[in-house]
């Protein structure tokens, strides 16, 4: 299940007029993670102030309670919940157009599956769901199903790299194992699976860790790395378990990783995301998790004389430390060799250009000028798209903590 600080995440926020007036009327569009879709929650700036998220806190104790249909609530100035709205109208949620799979060369080769076959199991966090099928054989499949409802720039080129990324890597015994693409309407792809493992990240503390687990990761990096021309980007104890089976670490969530210069981002590189993702395994420190990549620096953790255990160990902290500092001085011998290296990587990966849908092609209208039709093509609002009848693909569902209470009265 989606942990409940995560569920919900505030999209965009509007005032019509001075949002330091706190009788302007206000709205904030949240996104709630576990039934994938946009409610609009309206009200005065002084519910809304511009610097806080409070409108995640209102939603959060009635959003299980609303009808899928809901697509706005309004709340009086204590927060309380006054009316709802079914209008579509109401409803700012864009347009995602998945691309036919004929259009994506780089997927030819890849297995795929279609998103009816999915049977639902659990869900794991935002844009992740656990899911089983049936292989051809008829061979039952728990896989980790992920995918993207965002119509954003950003989001729409992390969601198509990754997918590359993580089918064009060769299996490796420290690596998520790549499964299938998810199509929808029997052609388009919404997503991808990948092998499910069944175990806590490392984010929990209570896990032990050993020392060849930390070998084990930093020779992948370096192959990753220097082999590959991949740079995960987000090494962290949250993207790291342990295989119960193999006993090996595993890295997993490429969506925010570079192939060569493509999305290469100054202070995410690996060999400073291991020190740190080390030292918070140790020591249980977060500290430094929450300071800005671009600000960090492994001297912050490096020039801390003693790293205080605060898990459990095969070995002294002070043999963890030494191999670090030596892997370390090794990949930063020569910094400019270093990058020219992970540049000129002899199977380096090539990432595709993202296809476009053919919808985002089609014109709509945007509005009048002198009475004339101002036309648009590109990015646009679902309801826009539902008006030209172009297809709109539906990722709403009940809350989880519904499903097993069937026939529960709801809002309306």
């Amino acid at each position: 299940m989606i942990r409940p600080q995560d569920r919900f995440w505030s999209d965009s926020q509007g005032y019509y007029g001075p949002s330091e007036n706190p009788a302007t009327e206000a709205y904030s569009n949240v996104w709630d993670w576990d039934q994938l879709q946009m409610i609009k929650v309206k009200g005065t700036a002084k519910v809304f102030p511009p610097d806080g998220d409070v409108e995640l806190s209102i939603l959060a104790p009635l959003a299980d309670y609303l009808s899928p249909e809901v697509r706005a609530i309004t709340v009086d100035d204590d927060g309380l919940l006054i009316d709802v709205s079914t209008d579509p109208e109401e409803d700012d949620t864009m347009f995602m157009a998945y691309p036919p799979i004929s259009l994506c060369e780089s997927l030819r080769d890849c297995r795929t599956i279609q998103y009816p076959k999915l049977q639902e199991l659990d869900r794991l966090g935002p844009f992740v769901d656990l899911v089983s099928y049936e292989d051809e054989a008829r061979n039952p499949q728990k896989v980790a199903f992920k995918f993207n409802v965002l119509y954003k720039p950003l989001r729409l080129q992390m969601a198509w790299d990754e997918l590359n990324i993580l089918k064009s890597l060769p299996p490796h015994p420290n690596l998520i194992p790549f499964d299938r693409v998810v199509l929808e309407e029997g052609s388009r792809v919404i997503g991808f699976t990948t092998k499910y493992i069944p175990s806590e990240t490392l984010e929990n503390p209570e896990i032990p860790f050993r020392f060849e687990w930390l070998q084990q990761l930093t020779q992948l990096v370096d192959i990753l790395n220097l082999e590959y021309g991949v740079m995960h980007q987000d090494i962290a104890p949250r993207n790291l378990l342990i295989d119960p089976n193999s006993h090996k670490i595993i890295l997993f969530d490429f969506d925010r990783a570079a192939s060569g210069e493509k999305n290469l981002c100054d202070g995410r590189d690996d060999v400073s995301s291991v020190v740190f993702t080390l030292y918070e395994l140790i020591t249980n420190d977060t500290t430094f998790s929450g300071i800005p990549h671009w600000e960090r620096n492994i001297d912050m953790v490096q020039s801390i004389s003693e790293w205080t255990s605060h898990r459990e160990l095969d070995f002294e902290v002070q043999k963890f430390r030494e191999f670090l500092n030596e892997w370390v001085a090794t990949r930063r011998s020569d910094m400019d060799e270093g990058m020219k290296r992970y540049l000129n990587a002899p199977k380096r990966i090539t990432l595709p250009d993202q296809p476009t849908a053919p919808e985002y092609s089609v014109p709509f209208e945007m509005g009048t000028r002198d009475g004339n039709p101002i036309l648009r093509t590109g990015g646009r609002s679902r309801n826009t798209a539902i008006k030209l009848g172009q297809h709109c693909f539906r990722w709403e569902g009940p809350p989880q903590s519904r499903l097993s209470r069937q026939g529960e009265n709801t809002v309306k």
